[in-house]
């Protein structure tokens, strides 16, 4: 196997007293849909910031396309194409305009009235910016990443804050992007998006890879265990219910106790008879098959969205 078309090498970043990054490092083949997931502030953004040549790091390596973001220039601009956390246009710029614009700062170039057709935009090319939906604006955002045919896209939260119906809709255009042998790098801290875009992840958390790998690779970690999220009318003490037939873990977040048990059956029935001779009672109950989220809080003891 020949060079990663994605290389990072203990990449270190502090903004002041903040430890950003703290020697992160991975590699992307081409033609992957790799991703970061983590929690707000563990270090994606900053991450992909050096990797778009937006920021410096203090120490390490990037390599895109084996070329050094910070050195390269335009040559190197010709090679990406990114969708950053937000993107912000004049109000009174109009979407086929948009594109043209951006079309004209590269020597190779798509097809812009291909692209407004490509990303459902075409009834709204003469629509000013201002005019455009929360969906529209992230399509538009989308199309303006790709207006040079790049190798490589960066994908910052592509989703977030997205109804459910303009996710999908963002999730077949990755699907689309992977058919086309396109390099994807993409952060999230949805557990559902890096499980159903991800060819590997990349787990970050306080500016470190804390676990890399498929998701079924990861999800393996947490293999024949259940999580088991109880909510009862009183808390307990002592750590009772991590002494639990089958429990290997108990946690608390927000007034409910997320239990992992190898062994189902055995810990609900240890459980109920506990709550009976504690006169307790069990508010609600959910059980789920193992997923990132259950790597995440066994790693660092914490859900991935606190």
């Amino acid at each position: 196997m020949g060079e990663p078309i994605i290389r990072v090498e203990n990449l270190y970043k502090n903004y002041g007293a903040v430890e950003a990054l703290r020697g992160v490092s991975f590699a992307v083949e081409e033609g992957e849909v790799f991703g970061l997931l983590g929690p707000n502030g563990a270090g994606k953004t900053t991450t992909v910031e050096i990797l778009e040549g937006l920021r410096t790091a203090d120490s390490g390596v990037a390599r895109v396309c084996g070329l050094d973001p910070e050195r390269t220039g335009e040559r190197f601009k010709e090679t990406i194409g990114a969708v950053l956390q937000s993107t912000a246009l004049p109000d009174k710029l109009r979407v086929k305009e948009a594109l043209d614009l951006f079309a004209n700062f590269y020597r190779r170039r798509a097809d812009t009235d291909k692209l407004l057709s490509r990303f459902q935009l075409d009834e709204k090319r003469n629509a000013f910016y201002s005019q455009l939906s929360g969906g529209q604006k992230q399509r538009l955002a989308l199309a303006m990443a790709l207006v040079n045919d790049p190798q490589v896209v960066f994908l910052d939260e592509p989703t977030a804050g997205l109804d459910p119906q303009v996710r999908r809709e963002i999730y077949d255009i990755i699907e689309e992007l992977r058919r086309g042998k396109k390099t994807v790098l993409i952060t999230t801290h949805y557990i559902e998006e890096a499980e159903r875009l991800c060819d590997r992840v990349a787990i970050v958390d306080h500016g470190r890879v804390i676990a890399l790998g498929t998701p079924r690779e990861l999800k393996q970690r947490s293999a024949g265990k259940t999580r088991i999220e109880v909510r009862l009318a009183r808390p307990v003490v002592n750590g009772m219910l991590g002494r639990l037939d089958g429990v290997s873990d108990c946690r608390e977040f927000d007034g409910a106790y997320v239990l992992h048990s190898s062994s189902t059956p055995q810990t609900i029935v240890a459980l109920v008879k506990q709550l009976e001779a504690e006169k307790n009672e069990l508010q609600s109950l959910e059980m789920f098959s193992p997923s990132l989220e259950d790597v995440f809080i066994e790693l660092t003891g914490r859900r991935l969205r606190e």
